[in-house]
């Protein structure tokens, strides 16, 4: 018995493509110019977390240093790092000046949580 050989490589499925792209984590860093409320207040108005889910990520990046609060494509991480950048200083502190700081990291293969 003999098996034909495809003269053509199959084009990838929707999901399969889906998931040949690459992910990003946009990961917050801690700092000491910004509270607890305004991390909370932050992420629940940009990433619509639950008030649970947004003091955990400010118990995260005050005890670690960083969390990450999103994993997406290149594009809306972006964004999400721009949203960061500009929600502005906590109003809460006196000594600060401006928003906190996020970065951008690959993420691991086959990880997401969408905002």
């Amino acid at each position: 018995m003999s098996f034909a050989t495809p003269s053509a490589t199959p084009s990838l499925e929707g999901s399969e493509q889906e998931q040949l792209t690459p992910l990003w984590n946009v990961v917050l860093l801690d700092d000491d110019d910004h509270t607890y409320d305004y991390v909370i207040e932050m992420l629940m108005r940009l990433f619509f977390k639950t008030a649970a889910e947004a003091y955990n990520h400010a118990v995260e990046v005050d005890s670690a240093g960083r969390t990450v609060v999103m994993t997406c494509e290149l594009e809306a991480a972006e964004f999400a790092k721009d949203q960061i950048h500009g929600y502005g200083p906590d109003w809460r502190m006196p000594k600060c000046k401006g928003s906190m700081t996020a970065i951008l990291e690959p993420a691991a293969a086959g990880s997401y949580s969408g905002a």
